[in-house]
């Protein structure tokens, strides 16, 4: 977006005016991430949770590079070459346990990400692709995870590929070859422990690469805020540093204290004790979970017990699966209101909040036994969140009456006009 009031990039020294006429890497920052970037000044702390997001990826291909130089991917001999890493290698388990949390750090700051771009209508025009490539991020950020999980080849490892690798079977004509091709064979096995490695490897790069895409239709339109009401001008904003690196500083101290906590003193409340045990493909383990940032959609899985006239209930649990993440794709136009921001929007608020609580179970369900009454609760919960985004969203679109706006950003903020409040 193009702001005229933005402080202009001015090299001060004769070496920075060179780089910036050869390779203006210095201007790209300035621009993207400082005062040259004007930022709507009422951001508040739900806005640090992607900033967050993309430094726990950090964190996640750092551990994920030195784990890699002392991890074999045998199936013979891969569960004791993580054994290795916690036992002989120096500062092994520190990059051990940073990665094994670190994952469920980055999924809780993505969570949050998401729940505020819905609740704010962060995907509602003109940031539209702003939204898909984050869908797009996610969906990658739920493959490669599910690939790291496989690679300990703990019992949970195993028989986590076996059941999810698994589903594609049930898709006519085409499931039972995916299927083939995923694993290298039959059954999960050392081709598909080196599948598995060799894209978990490779994917946190291409997520790299779509959140510089993220970040660049970002920019374009300029970030959100919570009123959702546009820019009007100079008085709206706020450069970007020191006022936003500052808060999201802030944020990432807290949230690097938690992690210290988790990774220090719990490092494995939040992973399965089946997984340390070595892989047995003639043992199947009681319970059979995955990871518990995949609970919700697990649920909605489990959550189809019967067959609907010819189709069966495995294969409509899995494309309702899929379904509840892809159905974001059309969200943009589903909700067709012009107020973005649920603050203004009471009903939808309160369909909103229902949201959280629906998948608040799901994700209780979806770590709990295939038995009532999680099965019951699944279903509902599955349900209405389903309901939210096809019916409710589009109801409300057209018959809510939203709450009268603020006229600007300013307005909001100090409760003066806008020709008034400089």
């Amino acid at each position: 977006m193009s702001f005229p009031w933005a402080k202009e990039y001015t090299p001060t020294t004769a070496f920075g005016q060179w780089m910036d006429e050869k390779l203006p890497i210095g201007r790209l920052v300035y621009n993207s991430l400082g005062a040259g970037y004007p930022t709507p000044r009422n951001l508040n702390y739900m806005w640090n949770f992607g900033s967050l997001a993309g430094i726990f990826l950090v964190v996640q291909i750092v551990t994920g590079i030195i784990l890699a130089m002392h991890y074999a991917a045998n199936a013979d001999i891969a569960f004791d070459s993580v054994e290795h890493i916690m036992r002989d290698v120096n500062g092994g388990w520190m990059f051990r346990y940073a990665h094994a949390n670190g994952a469920s750090f980055f999924f809780i700051a993505i969570y949050l990400h998401i729940a505020r771009g819905l609740y704010y209508g962060s995907y509602k025009a003109p940031r539209e692709m702003l939204w898909l490539l984050g869908v797009v991020i996610y969906l990658l950020a739920m493959a490669t995870a599910f690939m790291g999980y496989v690679l300990p080849w703990g019992q949970m490892s195993f028989w986590g590929a076996k059941v999810i690798t698994g589903l594609f079977e049930a898709i006519p004509l085409v499931g039972k070859p995916i299927q083939e091709l995923l694993l290298g064979g039959f059954a999960p096995d050392n081709a598909a422990l080196n599948r598995f490695f060799s894209l978990h490897y490779l994917l946190p790069f291409v997520m790299a690469g779509v959140i510089i895409m993220h970040i660049w239709a970002l920019h374009i339109p300029g970030s959100n805020n919570p009123t959702g009401v546009d820019v009007k001008g100079k008085q709206d904003t706020v450069p970007f540093h020191p006022f936003y690196t500052a808060k999201d500083g802030w944020a990432l101290g807290l949230f690097l204290i938690f992690f210290c906590l988790m990774m220090f003193f719990l490092p494995n409340a939040l992973g399965h004790a089946d997984n340390y045990i070595p892989a047995n493909p003639l043992s199947t383990p009681a319970h059979i979970v995955p990871e518990w940032y995949f609970w919700p959609w697990y649920a909605i899985l489990r959550a189809f017990t019967f067959d609907f006239l010819f189709i069966p209930a495995k294969l409509l649990g899995v494309v309702a699966m899929f379904s509840a993440i892809l159905v974001w794709f059309f969200l943009p136009w589903l909700d067709t209101s012009p107020v973005r921001s649920g603050t203004y929007r009471p009903k939808m608020r309160v369909a909103f909040w229902i949201l959280i609580v629906a998948t608040i179970i799901l994700f209780i369900c979806g770590g709990a036994p295939a038995e009532e009454p999680y099965v019951m609760l699944s279903q509902v919960a599955g349900a209405y969140y389903f309901a939210y985004f096809l019916i409710i969203l589009p109801l409300l679109s057209r018959i809510e009456k939203p709450l009268p706006l603020p006229n600007s950003i300013t307005e909001a903020v100090t409760g003066k006009p806008l020709e008034k409040a400089s």
